[in-house]
């Protein structure tokens, strides 16, 4: 019970700051829009001519939820950093905790405000025209959580050894950038050069994004059409995404754990 209650307290402490962080929310948000407005309208008229008259903002649309999910829950550790520069980390660290309680404390906050993130934009869905039943919700929040879970796991791999803010955030930019437009958020993944389709296959943010596209545009899109948008059956992107979840997680509790 010590053990849950330290993860507990550290998943309330890290969603507890974000929720009294408006600044954080809206700011968060901000970027998503921008794509989602700037790219969605702009590509418009070139895109969704050779996507089977598919509107290209629906098609974007589950790509801008991805990317508010991964964004949210790769930065969360970057409290990690910030705590370690202010001495909390270490009052933590000392204390007679196991420290894997901590790190599994981390994980949950940054997928729990992850989550929030895109529950957020899932709200403006009718704005692009496209519709949820109840089930897509909770589907979709589901696999938010596991998307968010992956990444945030990934964040405090990378965080466990990073010294300064600076660092981290070069890192960060350095790999998400990549791993997002990669992932296949703003085109379709077939037909590509072989190079990009073997990277985006060890990307697991394109699984993330697949599985997501094939249960928002699921109702709104004819089913041939989104099985030419799609890649993999969703089964088959759920099961790697929970893979690269557990490859991400383990190290990353146990160099959290191994830190001084």
């Amino acid at each position: 019970m010590s053990w849950l209650k330290v993860v507990y307290t550290i998943w309330y402490r890290d969603v507890l700051r974000f929720l009294r962080d408006r600044t954080r929310i809206v700011s968060s948000l901000g970027q998503p829009l921008f794509f989602l407005v700037i790219f969605g309208n702009g590509l418009a008229p070139a895109m969704t001519a050779g996507m089977g008259n598919v509107d290209f903002r629906s098609f974007l649309f589950p790509g801008i939820v991805s990317m508010a999910v991964l964004f949210t829950a790769v930065f969360s550790a970057v409290s990690i950093v910030w705590d370690r520069e202010f001495g909390f980390l270490k009052e933590v660290l000392v204390a007679p905790v196991p420290r894997t309680a901590v790190a599994l404390g981390k994980v949950a906050g940054g997928s729990t405000t992850a989550m929030f993130q895109g529950i957020l934009l899932l709200v403006l869905a009718p704005l692009v025209q496209v519709r949820l039943a109840p089930i897509q919700w909770i589907t979709l929040v589901a696999m938010m959580l596991l998307l968010a879970a992956t990444m945030t796991s990934f964040g405090i791999l990378i965080a466990a050894r990073m010294r300064s803010m600076e660092g981290f955030h070069m890192m960060m930019n350095f790999l998400l950038m990549p791993m997002f437009f990669l992932s296949g958020a703003f085109f379709p993944l077939r037909g590509v050069p072989l190079w990009m389709e073997w990277l985006a296959k060890v990307d697991p943010v394109t699984y993330g994004v697949d599985a997501f596209r094939q249960v928002i545009l699921r109702g709104t899109v004819p089913e041939l059409i989104l099985r030419l948008l799609t890649l993999y059956p969703l089964e088959i992107n759920l099961v790697l995404l929970l893979a690269y979840w557990l490859l991400f997680l383990f190290p990353a509790v146990w160099m959290f754990a191994r830190q001084e």
